[in-house]
């Protein structure tokens, strides 16, 4: 008798007890995770493989806009602004302790300026 084994998934983020797992979406301001899987095989899904939500990622978000749409994330050393329908495809395990980090709020002006700056 002959056993076949099924394959693994390449690269999958072990489960853990200290995380827990959500969509990009539902994250809140300071809240940081780890990408667990970009869902879909659409060109937004690739395109979005592309800019770096891979599996393993680090990913922080930093505020939303006042209707909540869209939402600004920071990973891999810049910051990407996405649409709510898009960061519901990215699944995420948030990082135990991490998610309920304030950051600091900061507003960018028409000229760039960030902060007190971009007040004036």
């Amino acid at each position: 008798m002959s056993s076949t084994s099924l394959p693994l998934p390449v690269a999958t983020v072990p489960p853990r007890e200290d995380v827990s797992e959500t969509a990009l979406s539902r994250l809140g301001p300071g809240a940081e995770a780890l990408i667990a899987e970009v869902r879909g095989h659409s060109p937004v899904s690739r395109r979005l493989a592309d800019l770096g939500f891979v599996e393993g990622t680090r990913v922080r978000l930093l505020r939303r806009a006042p209707l909540g749409d869209p939402i600004v994330f920071e990973l891999r050393g810049y910051r990407i602004c996405l649409r709510r329908s898009e960061a519901d495809r990215i699944l995420v395990r948030v990082i135990a302790g991490k998610s309920q980090e304030p950051i600091a709020q900061r507003s960018v002006g028409a000229t760039g300026a960030t902060g007190a700056d971009a007040e004036q």
